[in-house]
Formats: C-alpha cells, structure tokens, sequence
C-alpha cells in the first residue's frame, strides 16, 4: 500500500540526540496509545517516535482484532489508519473501524491517519467523531500534539476524579474482578484499590 524507501525512516524516525529528556510525569499522564496499520514498518517508526510520551504504545497490523483488544486493554487514544485494502486509498476502511470504535468505545478518541492529503475524506471524518487527523508523511512533534490534545480534550469534558473513577472501573471489569491484577495493572497496592472502589 505505502511504498517504504530511505526517506520514509529520515522522516518517521526520531533522531534521539535531538530529543531531550522526557518528563515522566507527563508521560504518565497519556496513558496508553494504540496504533492501527498493516505496514510493519509504520507501526515500528510510530512506536519509537511515540514510545518516550506515553505510558504504553500497542500497535496492530490489522483491524480485525481491534474491537477484542480494546476489550481486553485500558486505551486512551487510538492512531487508525484509514486504508487497510490491498491498494485503496478511498479510506472507507478507516471510516468503518471510526464507526465500530464509537459504537464500542465513544470515550476513546481516534486520530485518523492517511497518506494522501485528502480534506473532504478528514472532514468525514471528523462529522463521524474523529478527533483529529494527521497525513502521512508527518512531523513526529505534530503528531505527538494531535495525540496529547485528543488525550486531553476528551478528559476535559469530565472532572479528573470521575476520569480516575472510570478508569479504575474499567481495569476492574478487564481484569473480571481479580483485584490482585487490577492493583497490578494500576500501580497502586490492593488495599488502596479498595479504598477508590468504595469511594464510588
């Protein structure tokens, strides 16, 4: 589908000498981030770009099985390609996965990825409920802002206390309440876990 060449890896791939050090604690505060494209080597240079600003960085190299990780894994963001067929580019398959995340998932925001510059597509995109979109070939830095924004803007719209809530809840249900491997997958003791489930 996208033809990879030298170039691809000078623009996708982040030359650490140039990058400072990343605060871990904004890095903690973005959670999980996961990536959706069947080019192998896309999900390679997006996942060293975006591995020191988030917490985790999932990728898939197919949809099919997008639904069940998202049932099984806390996400905060999804990054989506928009072509998943042998040499379409129309981003009708990106569409339906938008679609079938929101039903599923409607907190969870999607950044919608193209290679081709296409405005009237990005805009269907965003009526459907698309966060944002970035186009291939993308700056590193940009597309780590799109994500941290619609990080951001969806955790706005709820007090922090009810977004930790939610979120401990939604570990509790993944985990089919084993408290041992929620407390885990949270960071927190068993005991302290306890205490934010009462509080609810």
């Amino acid at each position: 589908m996208y033809d990879i060449h030298t170039a691809f890896f000078r623009t996708f791939i982040p030359d650490k000498r140039d990058k400072g050090k990343t605060n871990e604690s904004d890095m903690a505060n973005y959670g999980t981030i996961l990536v959706v494209d069947d080019n192998p080597a896309i999900l390679t240079a997006v996942k060293i770009c975006l591995a020191g600003e988030f917490d985790r960085v999932l990728t898939l190299a197919s949809p099919d099985t997008l639904l069940t990780v998202l049932a099984q894994e806390v996400v905060d963001g999804i990054l989506l390609d928009m072509n998943f067929t042998q040499g379409g580019n129309s981003g009708q398959d990106g569409l339906l996965w938008l679609r079938a995340i929101h039903k599923k998932h409607p907190a969870i925001p999607v950044v919608l990825v193209t290679a081709y510059a296409d405005i009237k597509l990005a805009v269907r995109g965003l009526k459907m409920g698309a966060a944002d979109f970035v186009a291939k070939p993308w700056d590193n830095q940009e597309l780590i802002r799109v994500l941290k924004d619609a990080i951001d803007a969806g955790r706005k719209v709820v007090p922090l206390e009810q977004v930790e809530a939610e979120h401990v809840s939604k570990v509790v249900e993944r985990c089919h309440g084993n408290i041992s491997r929620a407390a885990e997958l949270l960071g927190i003791t068993r005991q302290t876990l306890y205490a934010k489930i009462k509080k609810r």
